[in-house]
């Protein structure tokens, strides 16, 4: 499972060095279920490998790490908080895509976008490979989700 162990160190890293949040691996899983008040960021994956790389972050946590990340209170989820979740994607994004492309495969990856909601549900409507790492990060857990087409 060598891309889940890349995630996990590329997840840690970025959160040790960017959002000064030491985190630990909780569970490794294949499927979640709906998400509920949750902010995804998420980037695509296009050429020789094909799929998304999305963060799902509670309101809660997403908070949390934005105030770490931007080192200032944040109370509300804003823009800011939606800046933050897409900024760690697009991170992991490039981390991934170097990853894939040490293999000699070719990448090239989407703008971030990021989706907020009360309840609504993640899923790719094409067989894909999922790994999906929950992390915790002291103040609440958060998914790191690879959606890779089979």
């Amino acid at each position: 499972m060598e891309i889940q162990d890349k995630m996990i160190e590329s997840t840690k890293e970025i959160f040790s060095s960017m959002v000064m949040m030491d985190i630990s691996v909780k569970e490794v899983m294949t499927d979640h279920g709906p998400l509920t008040d949750t902010i995804t960021g998420m980037i695509g994956l296009a050429g020789t490998h094909k799929g998304v790389l999305a963060v799902h972050v509670p309101y809660g946590v997403a908070m949390a790490i934005t105030s770490s990340f931007l080192m200032m209170d944040v109370t509300e989820i804003n823009e800011d908080v939606h800046d933050a979740v897409g900024e760690i994607a697009n991170m992991l994004g490039g981390n991934v895509k170097t990853i894939l492309s040490e293999n000699g495969r070719d990448i090239d990856l989407s703008l971030p976008t990021t989706i907020a909601g009360s309840e609504y549900s993640f899923s790719s409507d094409k067989d894909v490979e999922k790994i999906i790492v929950e992390f915790d990060t002291g103040k609440g857990r958060f998914m790191v989700e690879m959606d890779l087409e089979r």
